[in-house]
């Protein structure tokens, strides 16, 4: 019953904004990303000259469309920004790396062989050698499905060698989701459990399929400053080495330990697989890690809601992207940033325009720019663990992440498969802008964990990231494949995400009339959405009913 009266109450909202919605200029979205990305905001990088440049700019904008500063209170007021403290680890000098097979010593090289990020467990000086290897499949202990790869194993002073993603992807099928990658099939889970288990280091063994990238993006996210909340204990979150390695290279030492790759593979994907020491061959490694602790910036501006001003929908965006980093073959080192998420940042500017020429919702509407997204969702992770408006009563949030500056399509899609009421929402809202929602294409490549919403979702707010069709008018789904499979290859994380003239930005002017329509039926309403039944955020939504009242 109450889900049937929801679905009439913003049916009926919906009815009222179907035909008026405002229009969105898409001279102004391409100004927006043209400006983000250019070579003058060097990469938009956390703690750098162009945080100050794009966190003014974002004010600015703010100003110009009428809002109002949604951040932290300061003196009684609230101001433009919230503070978000992070550790800043960054190697320092060379990176000495070196196998050995007990008879021949090879070194290796940082980011060519292996990826090694900085130390974020409070190491200054990564210093081993000839430290064991042990393969432990996919490292994953999950006792609700009665799974365990470790079987006893000892890490410590050991480092693990793991592969990327699920024991299911191989086969589709199994007690992980099939193709659906779940949480255990994350990198930063990997990392999280090793070091809980002790490990000197985690190795990830690199393939492109199971990664849903290739080696190009994880060496220009992995050798980089990196970035994370601060933790008291960081060592119980992170082991001294964290790295990726070639799969070639794997193959080779498993090979020189008298092991089979692909054979233990196949049986790292049942229950029986056991942990399996690579036979003399061992890693030495010798870095220096500068660690300090900085302060980004979030940025907030809010309507204030007219009749429920403590009811809040959220609209969010990140806005940084990887800085200044190694060069590509051109010699470019800015990593700009266009695609992601120059086009996210601006859809987030046209539709807080949109909201300031527009009379007040009942309930009110935050525009949250986020920090640090790509050091791993450390901007949303922070506002969301230190919120500026409850997420008790935040009705739901509305991420926008790299989307299409291309030509119009027929459909769109959302990161990852959840299941929630604001999606159903959504695909109500897209049949008047005739769109028609595909699910999320490659949910093995656990989308749903890599962008913003999920630091909301995990605690239980309603929360989706908006995607981009694939199905264009013109070209259909061919051509947005190609573009999507061009991007991902030759720009995704690399220098060459910039700005082009040849954008149309006709897909995002049109479905940005969606999302604001979503949005405000939502500020309109007394509707609470909530997830299915039995996803697994049902309850941390739930366990918060009666503030809702």
């Amino acid at each position: 019953m109450k889900k049937t009266m929801l679905a009439l109450s913003l049916l009926a909202a919906f009815a009222a904004h179907a035909a008026t919605g405002p229009e969105f200029d898409a001279k102004r979205l391409s100004q927006d990303v043209k400006v983000l990305s250019s070579d003058e905001f060097e990469g938009r990088g956390p703690n750098t000259a162009g945080e100050t440049k794009t966190v003014a700019y974002l004010i600015e904008q703010f100003k110009a469309a009428g809002l109002k500063p949604g951040g932290d209170v300061v003196k009684g007021q609230r101001s433009w920004t919230q503070d978000v403290p992070l550790g800043r680890f960054e190697i320092k000098g060379p990176v000495t790396l070196s196998v050995s097979d007990g008879k021949t010593v090879q070194p290796l090289k940082q980011g060519d062989d292996l990826s090694v990020r900085a130390a974020m467990n409070g190491s200054r000086l990564v210093d081993f050698k000839n430290a064991p290897l042990v393969f432990v499949g996919y490292g994953v202990n999950a006792p609700e499905r009665k799974w365990d790869d470790f079987k006893g194993q000892d890490l410590k002073g050991k480092l693990a060698v793991v592969l990327i993603n699920d024991p299911d992807f191989e086969t589709g099928e199994g007690d992980f989701g099939g193709k659906a990658m779940t949480y255990y099939g994350r990198w930063t889970y990997k990392y999280e459990e090793m070091a809980r288990r002790g490990a000197l280091g985690t190795i990830i063994v690199h393939e492109t399929a199971p990664a849903s990238y290739g080696w190009n993006t994880v060496k220009n996210s992995n050798t980089n400053v990196m970035y994370d909340i601060v933790r008291k204990k960081p060592a119980e979150a992170h082991a001294p080495m964290e790295a990726w390695i070639q799969r070639d290279l794997a193959v080779d030492l498993f090979k020189r330990g008298g092991l089979d790759f692909e054979a233990l593979k196949k049986q790292a994907q049942t229950r029986d697989f056991k942990p399996v020491e690579l036979k003399n061959v061992t890693l030495s490694a010798n870095y220096a890690v500068s660690a300090q602790v900085i302060v980004s910036k979030n940025v907030a501006a809010r309507i204030v809601g007219a009749s429920a001003p403590k009811e809040t929908v959220i609209y969010s965006g990140h806005w940084d992207h990887l800085g200044v980093g190694l060069p590509d073959a051109k010699g470019d080192k800015i990593y700009n940033g266009a695609v992601d998420n120059g086009t996210g940042i601006a859809a987030l500017l046209e539709l807080a325009r949109a909201y300031g020429k527009a009379p007040a919702p009942a309930r009110s509407v935050v525009f949250l720019a986020v920090t640090a997204e790509e050091k791993g969702l450390l901007g949303s992770e922070y506002y969301s663990a230190n919120p500026l408006y409850p997420l008790a009563t935040t009705v739901g949030v509305i991420n926008m992440d790299a989307l299409s500056p291309h030509g119009l399509t027929r459909n769109f899609t959302i990161s990852g498969s959840a299941k929630l009421d604001l999606l159903d929402e959504l695909i109500a809202k897209a049949k008047q802008w005739n769109l028609v929602y595909k699910p999320d294409p490659k949910p093995e490549a656990g989308h749903f964990f890599r962008s913003d919403h999920f630091s909301f979702a995990k605690r239980g707010v309603p929360a989706i990231s908006y995607g981009s069709g694939d199905d264009l008018v013109e070209g259909g789904v061919a051509a947005g494949k190609k573009l999507e499979d061009d991007y991902t290859t030759n720009n995704y994380h690399q220098p060459s995400d910039e700005w082009s003239a040849s954008w149309t930005f006709a897909s995002m002017t049109h479905d940005l009339g969606m999302l604001y329509a979503l949005g405000r039926d939502l500020a309109d309403s007394k509707v609470w959405p909530n997830w299915a039944q039995d996803a697994e955020f049902r309850a941390a939504r739930d366990a918060t009913a009666a503030q809702r009242k």
